[in-house]
């Protein structure tokens, strides 16, 4: 693998999931026998969201995409083999978003028009404290405050590696101070929510100032 300054920071990649057509995607032996196991509805998207991510951390560590140490069962979370940094995975609809850091990181994926229920999901998912400041908003401008602050919760809970149930109502994010904030734990990491192409990206982690753009 690579080392360096390319691999010292954080990586995000936003791209639309492959089609997997008679092309075979470049997966482990493995992978193939979990794709075997799916529902047809299941395969398609797991089989291109691996391959989306092998070819994404081949092309930054200079290897073949088969051949990165990747372990990813289906419905768990994909870890590199010790010592290779950390990665994360989202996806949405058509696209995924894909990111490698040297220390731990999460990442959440969002469609920034999709329709919901702002003030009905913050009263009973968010901190009490959060859902109050959001209750001042326009309708407007709450829909948009709720998603952004669901994006950076739930990379959050990837980073943390814990459960959306359970941890979903200990993060409170904090607009104005620009503070992510586990209730309980105390934790304060580093997050950003961004606008690409019509979707949220949201990513949770250290030195996300420094982030690259693959």
């Amino acid at each position: 693998m690579r080392s360096g300054s390319l691999t010292a920071v954080p990586h995000l990649w936003l791209r639309p999931l492959p089609e997997l057509d008679s092309a075979a995607p470049p997966l482990s032996a493995q992978e193939r026998l979990w794709c075997a196991t799916l529902p047809a509805a299941r395969r398609g998207r797991y089989a291109g969201s691996r391959a989306l991510l092998r070819r994404c951390l081949g092309a930054l560590h200079g290897l073949p995409p088969e051949e990165v140490p990747l372990w990813s069962p289906p419905g768990e979370a994909p870890r590199l083999a010790d010592g290779l940094g950390c990665v994360s995975l989202s996806h949405s609809r058509d696209h995924g978003l894909l990111a490698w850091s040297p220390t731990a990181i999460g990442v959440d994926l969002e469609w920034a028009e999709r329709p919901l229920a702002a003030d009905a999901l913050a009263r009973r998912f968010f901190p009490a404290e959060e859902a109050m400041r959001l209750q001042a908003l326009s309708p407007v401008a709450q829909v948009q405050a709720v998603l952004e602050s669901w994006v950076r919760k739930e990379a959050a809970i990837k980073w943390q590696r814990s459960a959306l149930s359970s941890d979903l109502r200990h993060w409170c994010w904090d607009a104005q101070r620009g503070e992510l904030r586990h209730l309980l734990q105390g934790w304060r990491p580093g997050s950003l929510c961004l606008l690409r192409q019509g979707w949220l990206c949201g990513a949770v982690g250290a030195h996300l100032d420094q982030v690259i753009w693959g």
